[in-house]
């Protein structure tokens, strides 16, 4: 298995700048489509669990948007051709947090099959 193949890296680099753009612009549609349209997603954050893609959706529907944010020690590591992980941390007027992804590729493009946020008041 190679680890961060300069294409699959590339790949995964920017679909995780979408996401991200997709995440200060609150575009509900864009943050529901890049999850895994699967019982199986998962997405951990500073007050919910959320297991299965249905309950993803319901969370993003009604979630306020995020205040912005800066991203700092990023790290994505691919894995093969079709897993990889992004681990980054992000600062905000309120405080500091982290956050990591798997992303996986599907038929649909890569999706992020499992997430975790966490959230430190500095």
């Amino acid at each position: 298995m190679q680890i961060n193949h300069p294409h699959t890296l590339a790949e995964v680099q920017a679909v995780f700048a979408d996401y991200e753009r997709a995440l200060l612009a609150n575009d509900v549609d864009a943050l529901i489509a890049f999850f895994w349209q699967s019982p199986h997603a998962v997405r951990f954050g500073a007050n919910e669990n959320l297991y299965g893609w249905e309950q993803i959706v319901a969370f993003r529907k009604q979630r306020t948007p995020p205040p912005p944010r800066t991203l700092f020690n990023t790290v994505i590591t691919t894995y093969g051709n079709d897993y990889a992980n992004a681990s980054t941390e992000f600062r905000r007027a309120d405080g500091t947090g982290r956050q990591s992804q798997s992303w996986i590729r599907t038929a649909a493009g890569w999706k992020i099959a499992a997430a975790h946020v966490s959230f430190f008041k500095d």
